[in-house]
């Protein structure tokens, strides 16, 4: 108590520190104090809200109400820099100093409490984390993004907020003061307790969930917080625009309503008002002021044309890309109504595709000084407008360009407009975002040659950063670091590195890091991030203030372009938070005139061209969105790829070939693959049958491949490949592959000379894809060992990360150190790279490639650069030789691999690697089994062949491959004694549970003359009942230890089970036979139990028979959609690698971590968590449509009839037997000549066999007494309605017709409203029949309508359909 007392008096004979002032907002006033740490405090001076705003006043009064009261605020803001920049206002206004934490996913508890590190001489410090620092010193914490950080972590600072307590890792703990105060001497310990500061206090900020996408909150977490919704509208007024004045004119007046209009318009207040909620999307917080400084700078002319006014809109407003077109269409009547003209196509139409925003032209570019230059810019009317920017040291690259010829590339009036508006965008002082358009294929966008040029034009010096999925956002700022003696330390990540040094940084696939990205918020909009410890980057410094090792400045140039991968729809990634971070540019992809003039230049005649270029135009456009992420995009790239290929050689000119080749055609679902053929066929694109290639040879120059025969091969000349100089790797002989025995045949050599003109003449990297077992790691050993090319290789799986493409870790004397991966020694040395089995990663490991392939750049983990030149000291530089070969399994069932191919764009040739043709697979036997007759060869291939084919029709469900067929023969070579069944039994025992495949083998080995007794079970029972070889064994040597001991012999032979006395005692007959009693009896009990379950349901055995020959047509079918649908939802809920765990295995990315003493530096498997604002999934919601009008009995000779009730029969077998039922919600409906609506199977109902016969004996009864007539367009609008009612995951509706259009008078414009009545719902139509007939169906439905003329393939068709709608 004594102590107490002291320590009481002692504090009262303190001098207390004095304030410098009274604040005094409205009725409150507050004494204001000098800052203890100056640099501590908010420095955005010119980014702070205006004080004598009446909105800021009443948020800022709000704050010092509860600041005054001790309580902690929870602003509740839309996307967008004004919470932060109002809570950093309120801090210069109390003159308080602050600590900031931008939350997103991969913040831990680490970086809420204390970090470890080891200092020199290997001592272990505990670093305080923003937050500790905070309440220890008495400084505002800001925790922007608390939507983003996941449940679990936010509760860490709960203790703190409630009783500004925290027990730290140190060992010491935080303790409320008051709780200090009342401690003795002894008790305080020392410094065991620390008093929280009496001036902490917490401004945490997040968007509402909903509407905007994020985690709730935490209910204990947030009742400690008083909250302040911070209105939509006066955020977009108060935000500054750097003090520019509003624009002169009328355009920013009414542009500013209609952005206001909107905003309110989009808010909902009840429950009626959500229901009509419009559709048009608000606009971006930052819009308002982007409008004002864009409208100051470039002042716009009285009247602005249609397309620029929607090149503006899209701008401040890049949502609207991908928005429905019904947004575009309600805010193009609201620019009617203000008088500014309706909003037209943003798209380049011819005229004056030269020009930037709001119609100006960039006329030249000159040198101010080493950081800035001067843009001259021309108006529509002719005046002229000067800016001076930011800029960078190097030399610029002139414009005007002087010589075009001598850029490598052409500078089109598109690509000058684009320019243009990045330009503006720059003048502005934004950082920029290359938006990319919303269709799934397009020409090129020129995207990184608009970077690398706006680069040059600025003499800045270009930083790319490629974007990878697990890429966290403390990565993004810096990275870990172990020095020589040990001690642990962070480095600046290239980003951080450019905002000192003044670069462009390319921060190129932003898409793919998600919500990570928004960690940067602060960095694009205000120039300030917080770095490692206690260091901060601020955009400038306060007035007498120094830079020093804790605060550093941005450089004044620094400037970042956003660009994506394009492998994500805009949709999941084009937030409002990303277009508050930047200025939005939308790209223009080529139009085709600039497209062909690309093209040309390659040397390529322009008949070839133009062909390519209507095949490419009817192919893009008829892509969907569904589609994107499985099918190629056909990108200019792939165009120019064919194009020069035929330029160099010219015999070469097999188009079809070609672009099935770019597209992979072979592996396309049927129904793509049917649109594709289509397509061909309008732009007269002819398949050509395949040539004889025979064998290469090599000859002293290089790899001979004589030339191909055939019907259509005229005058092809021999092509030769230079061999590789060994002289150019000393090392890698021994990487060369050796194959003792490659068996030439046409297929494989053709493949092998397509793949040495393509990596080695032309300089591509390689795709190759195919089914298991065709050869594909043996085609390209083959092709290496010929060509003498030394190979590295590496296998990936579904646990390969980043870091281990790149390094292979080791810990040594507690020094963590790297040695360089295959993939490292095949870009330094010049050798070919083999990534097998690419499609079983993850696909953002894979997407890696992707800027390898395409520019020859990567990042690595430890700082390092890959690049093509030498650009800085520790460049890797990529070796001309280095060539990257990706292998794997062709995408879609039964491989279930990932969908890697949309990560790589069109970065890499794609081959597809098919079984050989018949003859070239007769002749690798011949050579493989010289004993084995032709004749029987022949069968045995052909049988193959038709199994290959039933695969591919969906009769059986495993494509039965070369390597198969290879192993089967090997048998019969070496064990000639051996029946057909047994050596066939190597390959079919796999499905003696399969009766479809093994009647279906059956039947093809009859088809082909080979004469097989048994197959499946029987064959296998068979083999064990015949006596096979004696067992015997031959010892050499005195073996008298060893005799084995003989049982007594049983005179009566009787049976003895157990013991070692007796020897023998049962016949061979009784034992290899069953007896036909037992046949009989077992036969017997089949036909009782067949009449039992028939009686048990109702049904007759005539009703069973025709149940049964429809589930047998289809059984194929049902197997192969099951699996599909199965690995879907296991798919949803496929484990992958949960880090910062305390037990496990141990985490490469964080053995600094472990050096440390961190517990979570482990990973393990586990669920993924669901993305932001996906916190549940929902079923799957679909509706199939049957037509069963009266035309589908009177017309059933072509099987229309019975196809439809099989294909019915599938959905019903299907669905039941899925495990997880609960992830598809499906119903069957008909429509007919008196309905729209006939309910077959409703949603959710139990059907036993004798229910799925009663729907399909139903389809059948309706179409004989229906009406003609037709109502498929009701129908389908009818289904779109009320699916869509329903909570869902996703919206499907498949629908069959056999309408005869044209007699019914339905037309295209009318089918295509029904089909898009509501724009979340995907539809499909396919058409029978006289509907077959209709060739107008894929053109008007691209993607969407399928027309099938053989009615057998109707199942095939909507399985294919099906398969593609739920797996996109």
């Amino acid at each position: 108590m004594a102590n107490r007392r002291l320590k009481n008096i002692l504090s009262w004979l303190t001098p207390h520190e004095q304030p410098i002032g009274v604040l005094r907002l409205g009725n409150i006033s507050h004494d204001i104090y000098p800052a203890a740490e100056p640099t501590r405090l908010p420095h955005t001076e010119d980014a702070l809200l205006d004080t004598s705003d009446a909105f800021n006043l009443d948020n800022l009064h709000f704050m010092l109400q509860k600041y005054l009261l001790g309580q902690d605020i929870f602003l509740l803001s839309q996307p967008g820099p004004y919470a932060r920049r109002l809570a950093l206002t309120f801090c210069r206004l109390i003159n308080s100093e602050y600590e900031f934490v931008a939350l997103h996913r991969d913040v831990g508890e680490t970086e809420l409490k204390q970090g470890r590190e080891i200092r020199a001489g290997g001592n272990l410090v505990y670093v305080d984390s923003a937050a500790v620092r905070a309440v220890k010193h008495g400084r505002v914490l800001i925790l922007e993004g608390v939507e983003k950080a996941e449940r679990g972590i936010m509760p860490v600072l709960n203790n703190l907020l409630e009783n500004r307590e925290m027990n730290l890792d140190d060992g010491t703990h935080i303790v409320h003061p008051h709780r200090y105060a009342l401690l003795d001497h002894d008790e305080a310990g020392g410094s065991a307790f620390i008093p929280a500061h009496k001036n902490f206090r917490v401004i945490a900020i997040a968007a509402p969930v909903p509407p905007y996408p994020g985690y709730p909150l935490d209910p204990p977490f947030r009742s400690r917080f008083q909250a302040r919704f911070v209105d939509p509208v006066g955020s977009l007024l108060a935000l500054p625009s750097d003090n520019v004045p509003a624009p002169a004119g009328e355009l920013y007046q009414k542009l500013r309503d209609i952005i206001l209009s909107t905003q309110i318009a989009s808010e909902s207040r009840n429950t009626l008002d959500a229901v009509a909620k419009s559709s048009l999307p608000a606009f971006p917080q930052t819009s308002l002021s982007k409008a004002r400084a864009l409208l100051s700078a470039f002042p716009p002319q009285d009247k602005l044309s249609s397309e620029q006014l929607a090149r503006l809109v899209l701008s401040l407003h890049p949502a609207l890309i991908h928005s429905p077109f019904i947004a575009w269409a309600m805010l193009s009547h609201q620019f009617e109504d203000f008088g500014l003209g309706a909003l037209g196509s943003p798209n380049l139409s011819g005229n004056e595709d030269d020009v930037g925003l709001l119609g100006y032209r960039l006329v030249r570019i000159e040198r101010v000084d080493d950081q800035s230059a001067r843009l001259h810019f021309e108006a529509p009317s002719g005046a002229s407008v000067e800016h001076i920017v930011c800029a960078g040291p190097q030399p610029y690259l002139q414009y005007p360009f002087s010589n075009p010829e001598m850029l490598g590339f052409v500078p089109s009036a598109r690509f000058l407009g684009l320019l243009t508006s990045l330009l503006q965008a720059h003048a502005l002082g934004w950082d920029v975002s290359y938006v990319p358009p919303a269709l799934p294929s397009t020409a090129s966008c020129s995207t990184s040659l608009l970077v690398r040029t706006f680069s040059a034009l600025l003499g800045y010096e270009l930083e790319d950063v490629h974007m990878y999925k697990e890429l966290g956002g403390r990565e993004l700022i810096m990275r870990r670091k172990v020095e020589e003696g040990g001690a642990t330390t962070w480095e600046p990540s290239p980003l951080i590195e450019g905002a000192w040094q003044g670069r462009l940084v390319h921060l190129s696939g932003m898409d793919v890091i998600g919500s990570t990205a928004g960690s940067l918020a602060r960095l694009t909009q205000d120039r300030e991030v917080e770095l490692w410890e206690t260091k901060r980057m601020v955009r400038r410094l306060l007035e007498g203030e120094k830079p020093s090792s804790d605060l550093s400045v941005a450089h004044q140039s620094f400037r970042v372009i956003s660009t994506a991968s394009k492998s994500l729809p805009l949709k999941d990634w084009l937030s409002d938070e990303h277009a508050n971070m930047f200025f939005a540019v939308a790209a223009q992809p080529m139009s085709q005139p600039e497209e062909s003039h690309i093209l040309l230049q390659t040397g390529c005649p322009a008949t070839i061209v133009d062909k390519l270029l209507m095949f490419a135009d009817k192919y893009r456009s008829g892509m969907t969105s569904d589609a994107v992420q499985k099918n190629r995009k056909l990108g200019t790239r792939s165009l120019i790829r064919i194009a020069r290929r035929i330029a160099q050689f010219p015999a070469d000119d097999d188009l079809y070939t070609l672009l099935s080749r770019a597209l992979l055609a072979e592996f396309l679902p049927p129904t793509e693959l049917i649109n594709v053929q289509n397509i061909f066929e309008e732009c007269g694109i002819e398949k050509r049958t395949p040539p004889f290639n025979p064998p290469p040879e090599v000859r002293d120059n290089g790899l001979l491949f004589p030339p191909p025969t055939g019907a259509q091969m005229n005058n092809v000349p021999r092509t030769i490949i230079p061999r590789f100089d060994a002289a150019q790797d000393p090392t890698g002989a021994s990487h060369v592959p050796h194959m003792d025995s490659f068996y030439d045949n046409s297929l494989q050599t053709g493949l092998m000379r397509d793949l040495a003109i393509d990596f080695e003449v032309l300089g591509e990297h390689l795709v190759l894809l195919g089914n298991q077992g065709v050869g594909k790691n043996k085609v390209v050993d083959r092709l290496c060992q010929l060509l003498g090319r030394p190979r590295e290789y590496i296998q990936l799986h579904r646990d390969t990360t980043v870091n281990q493409l790149m390094f292979q870790t080791v810990l040594e004397n507690g020094i963590i150190k790297y040695t360089d991966s295959p993939l490292l020694r095949a870009i330094t040395l010049g050798r070919v790279i083999i990534i097998d089995e690419a499609d079983k990663a993850a696909e953002h490991v894979v997407a890696i490639f992707r800027s390898l392939a395409g520019h020859g750049q990567l990042t690595l983990a430890d700082g390092r650069r890959v690049r093509e030149t030498k650009e800085r000291e520790g460049d890797v530089v990529v070796h001309p030789n280095f060539r990257l070969i990706l292998l794997a399994n062709r995408p879609g069932y039964p491989f279930l691999g990932n969908h890697f191919l949309q990560v790589l764009g069109d970065n890499f040739c794609c081959h597809a690697v098919t079984n050989p043709d018949m003859a070239s697979e007769r002749k690798l036997l011949s050579q493989l089994a010289p004993q084995l007759s032709e004749d029987l060869i022949l069968r045995l291939v052909g049988a193959f062949h038709d199994l290959r084919k039933a695969y591919e029709s969906g009769t059986v469900t495993y494509p039965y491959s070369l390597r198969e067929l290879l192993n089967l023969v090997r048998h019969m070579q070496a064990y000639p004694g051996d029946a057909l069944e047994a050596a066939l039994r190597n390959v079919f025992d796999f499905d003696v549970y399969k009766p479809e495949t093994i009647a279906k083998l059956g039947a093809i080995l009859d088809h082909h003359g080979l004469v097989v007794k048994n197959l499946g079970i029987g064959a296998a029972r068979e083999a064990a009942q015949k006596k096979v070889l004696d067992i015997k064994f031959e010892p050499k040597g005195d073996t008298s230890l060893s005799d084995p001991k003989y049982g007594k012999d049983d005179p009566d032979n009787e049976p003895h089970t157990g013991g070692n006395t007796w020897a023998g005692g049962v016949s061979d007959a009784l034992k290899n036979d069953v007896p036909d009693h037992v046949k009989e009896r077992a036969r017997e009990m089949a036909r009782l139990e067949l009449a039992r379950r028939l009686e048990d349901l109702n049904m007759s055995a005539g009703e069973a028979k025709g149940y049964g020959a429809l589930f047998t047509a289809v059984e194929g079918h049902i197997a192969s959609l099951h699996d599909l649908l199965e690995n879907l939802a296991a798919r949803e809920e496929e484990r992958i690698w949960v880090k910062r765990q305390t037990d496990g295995e141990l985490d490469d990315g964080r053995l600094t971590e472990g050096l440390t003493g961190e517990a979570t530096v482990y990973k393990r498997r586990g669920m993924a968590k669901p993305e932001m604002g996906r916190p549940q999934l929902k079923p799957k919601r679909i509706r199939f449509l049957f037509d069963v009008s009266a035309s589908m009995y009177r017309f059933q000779y072509d099987g229309r009839l019975k196809r439809s009730m099989e294909t019915a029969v599938m959905l019903m077998e299907t669905f039941d037997r899925l495990s997880r039922k609960e992830k598809y919600v499906w119903d069957i409906y008909g429509h007919s000549g008196d309905s729209a609506s006939i309910p077959l199977v409703e949603a959710g109902q139990e059907l036993e066999i004798r229910d799925r016969w009663k729907v399909v004996d139903k389809m059948e009864t309706i179409t004989q007494y229906t009406f003609a007539g037709d109502y498929t367009l009701e129908a389908i609008d009818k289904a779109v309605v009320d699916i869509a009612q329903f909570d869902a995951d996703d919206w499907f509706v498949i629908a069959i017709t056999d309408a005869n259009f044209a007699r019914y008078g339905i037309t295209g414009e009318e089918i295509q409203r029904a089909m898009n009545r509501n724009p979340k719902v995907h539809t499909a139509l396919i058409c029978i029949g006289e509907g077959a007939e209709a060739t107008w169906i894929p053109k008007n439905l691209p993607g969407r309508g399928y027309r099938v003329a053989d009615t057998a393939g109707i199942p095939a068709v909507l399985r294919s359909i099906l398969s593609t709608m739920v797996d996109h």
